[in-house]
């Protein structure tokens, strides 16, 4: 099981194989995640980054992944204390490494800021190291 942000999850987006990218693992990811990601798939082809077609397919695909919502009750107290703790304003990177924290599973992203500021306190890995 690993949770996957949705760095991580925007590249799957956007990939010709998709999903695929992570194997038979078991993602999980907090309920911001689509969100996140929807968000960032819609300003790509706002600002003309990505075709109108593409962005239609990447949101499709993200509507069919297969990534189980998880919160528990918890999360968000403890993404409060993950922020305090790396030193973060927002909680929102805080509620991937707290639900890793709680899982306990390795946390998946290309988000080289994650990597460097929370590697300490959760497992983190890159696509490519599955």
């Amino acid at each position: 099981m690993i949770v996957l942000d949705a760095s991580a999850a925007l590249q799957a987006c956007l990939a010709a194989d998709g999903f695929d990218l992570f194997g038979h693992e078991h993602l999980i990811a907090p309920v911001l995640f689509w969100s996140e990601v929807s968000s960032a798939l819609h300003e790509m082809r706002w600002r003309k980054e990505i075709s109108a077609g593409l962005a239609d397919i990447a949101f499709e695909r993200l509507l069919a992944a297969p990534v189980s919502r998880r919160s528990p009750k918890r999360l968000r107290r403890e993404a409060w204390r993950v922020a305090e703790e790396l030193g973060w304003m927002k909680t929102y990177d805080a509620e991937y490494v707290a639900l890793a924290r709680m899982a306990p599973c390795r946390l998946v992203t290309v988000d080289a800021r994650l990597r460097r500021g929370a590697g300490h306190v959760v497992q983190i890995i890159g696509p490519g190291d599955l």
